[in-house]
């Protein structure tokens, strides 16, 4: 059987407005993971919920603890399923997104964040599902999705689609 983990995800996509930055379409900023589970992957930030947090508070954590950034609004906008063969555990992970932030993206012990242009998104140096999903995510679509992987780079079975609602 398998135990459902909860995480969340944020992708950015902003500019330079005082303070506070606002999303400028064509950039997304990425973070590469440098330790534990898709290390050596460019990825959103999360991770696991704690014990009393909602996911969205478990995101705006990881956000401040892996980037030093804040946001105001979180938009969810998909929620994807892994599940890894020979393992027991089915991630569950929800995506959001963030048309503003404060603060200075910084490199953590876990992260290191770079802006990508949304036409150089480094997908061969990222999980394989993310080619799949990131255009409905660059639209501003929701979607629903389903992934399973042989190892951590294959994609033996898989469902992607578009919702009104997450």
């Amino acid at each position: 059987s398998f135990t459902n983990k909860g995480s969340g995800k944020i992708l950015l996509e902003l500019k330079f407005m005082k303070t506070r930055r606002r999303m400028c379409p064509g950039r997304v900023l990425l973070g590469m993971k440098k330790r534990g589970f898709g290390a050596g992957k460019w990825n959103g930030f999360g991770g696991k919920v704690q014990p009393g947090e909602t996911i969205e508070q478990a995101a705006r954590r990881e956000l401040l603890e892996e980037s030093g950034l804040t946001v105001d609004t979180l938009h969810k906008i998909g929620n994807i399923k892994f599940e890894f063969i020979g393992e027991t555990e089915l991630l569950d992970v929800h995506i959001f997104r963030a048309d503003t932030y404060k603060g200075e993206p910084t490199e953590s012990d876990e992260m290191r964040p770079q802006w990508f242009d949304t036409d150089k998104i480094p997908f061969s140096q990222m999980w394989a599902d993310d080619v799949q999903w990131f255009p409905l995510m660059l639209q501003k679509k929701k979607f629903l999705g389903y992934f399973k992987f042989h190892g951590h780079d294959v994609i033996v079975e898989h469902k992607l689609e578009e919702v009104e609602d997450v």
